[in-house]
């Protein structure tokens, strides 16, 4: 993936100007952004500074951001496509064939992997499993004692505590962690040499912090992962936990755009980011998600599109169509996760960035 980014300043003024903005009015203290475009880096560019101390790092193309659940599609999914392509991972399996902790009781059985990955588990959204899980097992178990909110299959509702289990059972599926599996087979493969769970220390500098959590740490965090749920399972987990830089981000998403290059075949990338036709009404494909009304990836990003939002301020949207992918890292929790104005910026840089193509 060759650069190409010599006028990227007066191509995408105004792009560039709506994350300036952003800054400005404190929806993030920094950004990174990379766009591809037709097999081209066009794009690569780092915004303000880790925190809003004028003495603080500035951020650059290559700072390293806290992923959040875009770790869902760029670790997990990607580790569920490569297993189900070798035929270790049966989509149709119940996970309690895999996961025979998740109990066999009335509508448990039902829930298969495509279910999870599919955010139609019946799981609910989210559940504060850290203020009484200890270690990353009593985490586990407690995830798999989740009672259901919905009946499978029958309701989309997108859950961390379905991706906490998924990570378990691609764990159990390799016979490997899955930090291990995607370092190896993915990472490495596709030069993804600043992506990584679990940053070591002499990276913390390289990363701007996300929060200063006062209620459950009592520390900046910086360098670790920010999500509660994935601290106490040690950082590794199904849902978050991946820590990346957007260039990276970029080339990994330009490898879904070349039909997969040497990682993946064309018809697994079809299969998995293809919007699913149940339950009614879901925008969610296998693992990722798609543009619905409105979208974070704004008015243009074709039907086929397929994205992640990660809790932390990052993105990824890829369009097949117009062969293009944005990547927007930023850390919009610090201090204190109360800003959401990252929700007006998302779609407004998607736009500009369309219409300056």
């Amino acid at each position: 993936m060759q650069p190409a980014f010599h006028q990227q300043e007066s191509q995408f003024a105004r792009a560039f100007g709506i994350l300036r903005d952003g800054i400005a009015q404190r929806a993030f203290p920094g950004a990174a952004l990379a766009v591809t475009y037709r097999g081209i880096l066009i794009a690569s560019q780092g915004f303000g500074r880790y925190t809003y101390e004028p003495s603080s790092h500035e951020v650059s193309p290559q700072t390293i951001f806290d992923l959040a659940s875009v770790t869902k599609v760029v670790a997990t999914t990607t580790m569920a496509m490569l297993l189900y392509e070798r035929g270790s991972l049966d989509l149709e399996a119940p996970i309690v064939s895999l996961l025979p902790e998740f109990g066999q009781g009335g509508d448990r059985r039902a829930v298969t992997v495509r279910m999870l990955l599919a955010h139609a588990s019946g799981l609910p959204a989210y559940v504060k499993l850290f203020e009484t899980a200890r270690d990353r097992d009593e985490l586990f178990r407690a995830a798999c004692n989740t009672p259901l909110a919905h009946l499978p299959g029958t309701h989309a509702e997108y859950s961390d505590i379905g991706f906490i289990l998924l990570g378990e059972i691609l764990d159990r599926v390799a016979k490997e962690p899955i930090d291990r599996f995607v370092r190896r087979e993915v990472f490495a493969p596709l030069g993804m040499e600043q992506t990584q769970f679990n940053p070591p220390p002499s990276l913390k500098d390289a990363i701007p912090p996300t929060e200063d959590d006062r209620t459950f740490r009592h520390r900046i965090v910086q360098g670790e992962v920010n999500d509660e749920n994935a601290s106490v399972m040690a950082g590794v987990a199904g849902h978050a936990g991946l820590f990346a830089s957007a260039p990276d981000i970029a080339r990994f998403a330009e490898t879904f755009l070349r039909g997969g290059e040497y990682l993946l075949k064309p018809e697994t990338i079809a299969l998995f980011t293809r919007r699913q036709d149940s339950p009614p009404g879901t925008s969610r494909a296998l693992g990722w998600d798609t543009p619905s009304h409105p979208s974070s990836s704004g008015r243009y990003f074709s039907p086929r599109s397929f994205g992640h939002l990660g809790y932390t301020g990052t993105s990824l949207w890829i369009d097949p169509d117009r062969q293009l992918s944005v990547t927007l890292l930023t850390n919009r929790t610090w201090p204190d996760r109360s800003s959401q104005a990252i929700k007006q910026v998302r779609p407004l840089v998607h736009d500009a960035i369309v219409e300056a193509l």
